[in-house]
């Protein structure tokens, strides 16, 4: 029995479900929490659904802090989404407190649990198979950001240290090839050279940031499209998941993992480069509404930037793909030898692109500067 079933019955009784629970199921394609559906069945109303998951100690040390930015950002945004006249029970999170008014349960073998309502009527699509799609998620994550706009992000924690440092990505990554522990340098020389020619573009939004041209802001920090749950009738986003990742951070960098992930038609690992692609067209349509989202809550820096942000956080996946094959494949999952190494290259490939469209990126960033 995995250890999240373990205690699974003893956290479903330290939640008041409002009704009898039927039954409670594993959940999802996620990788790092454990998540479960739990159904519950009132007297003379249909059933009723809940997501509980337990945090993942390993990716979160901190489950305190971690909700302590979920529930500030949540109860923020619901404010928000009333205010203009949204539906607050739909569009944002809401946390579920267990009995004892923590704001999540601590189970007997030290697990930490979360609830949320089950958000009905709305669908989570792992790639996007329309431009439209692609683009309604960008709309969504735009008016995350502005919705978030006025948030005082300097009073939430870092979740994850570092995770959008690319100086310190670099660093780690230098210190892999120096190490070469395993010997796998020699197998990827080229990949190597890659990112030490690129070594000063690892400081070009940070340094933006630290001369005050880039605002920190609340950032979702893992902005793929199947984190945003869509109206299956209008195709359009509805809420925002996974906020595990919510921290202060740069606009930009939400922006560019969002290119990354969808602007491109292959797989994460592909072996034929070939067919790894930046598609312009998808990266001016995500582009066109994002900012429609943002409402015109960004700068005019934040928007030039649009293309730095896409091009860092594709080279900093890459770096980071690459630093994981040299170390032992420690942290990525892996199906098959050298599938790290595969990831890199398909990042770096991207990366090449939009080094290869760059005026075309920076002409379509430019139409929306006031």
């Amino acid at each position: 029995m995995a250890a999240a079933e373990q205690t699974l019955q003893e956290v479903l009784e330290a939640f008041d479900f409002g009704a009898p629970v039927v039954g409670a199921i594993r959940y999802g394609q996620g990788h790092i929490n454990d998540t479960f559906c739990v159904h519950t069945q009132p007297e003379d109303a249909c059933c009723r659904r809940f997501i509980l998951q337990r945090m993942s100690a390993a990716a979160f040390k901190r489950p305190d802090q971690l909700m302590e930015n979920i529930i500030g950002v949540t109860d923020y945004l619901g404010r928000e989404i009333e205010k203009h006249g949204g539906d607050r029970s739909r569009e944002a999170l809401e946390v579920l407190r267990p009995k004892n008014g923590q704001p999540y349960y601590t189970d007997s073998r030290g697990g930490a649990w979360r609830l949320y309502p089950f958000a009905e009527k709305t669908v989570c699509y792992q790639s996007a198979e329309t431009p439209e799609l692609f683009a309604a998620s960008g709309r969504a994550f735009g008016q995350f950001q502005k919705l978030l706009q006025d948030y005082p992000a300097e009073t939430l924690y870092e979740t994850i240290p570092n995770f959008h440092n690319t100086e310190d990505r670099l660093a780690k990554f230098k210190e892999a090839v120096a190490q070469d522990k395993l010997g796998r340098a020699r197998n990827c020389r080229p990949e190597i050279d890659f990112v030490l020619a690129r070594e000063k573009d690892c400081s070009v939004a940070l340094q933006a940031m630290r001369e005050g041209k880039l605002p920190i802001r609340v950032t979702h920090n893992d902005t793929k499209l199947n984190n945003v749950l869509m109206d299956p009738d209008t195709q359009q986003g509805v809420c925002i998941i996974d906020l595990d990742t919510v921290m202060p951070g740069l606009a930009i960098n939400d922006f560019g993992d969002s290119i990354r992930f969808g602007a491109n038609h292959s797989a994460e690992d592909e072996t034929d480069l070939g067919k790894v692609n930046l598609d312009v067209d998808l990266f001016a349509a995500y582009t066109a509404a994002f900012l429609e989202g943002t409402g015109g809550s960004l700068t005019n820096a934040e928007i030039e930037y649009l293309p730095w942000g896409a091009k860092l956080m594709t080279l900093e996946c890459g770096i980071r793909f690459l630093t994981d094959y040299l170390v032992g494949d420690e942290y990525f999952h892996i199906s098959r030898e050298g599938q790290n190494l595969d990831r890199c290259r398909t990042q770096f490939k991207l990366v090449a692109d939009m080094e290869d469209n760059w005026s075309r990126l920076q002409a379509i960033a430019a139409q929306y500067q006031v």
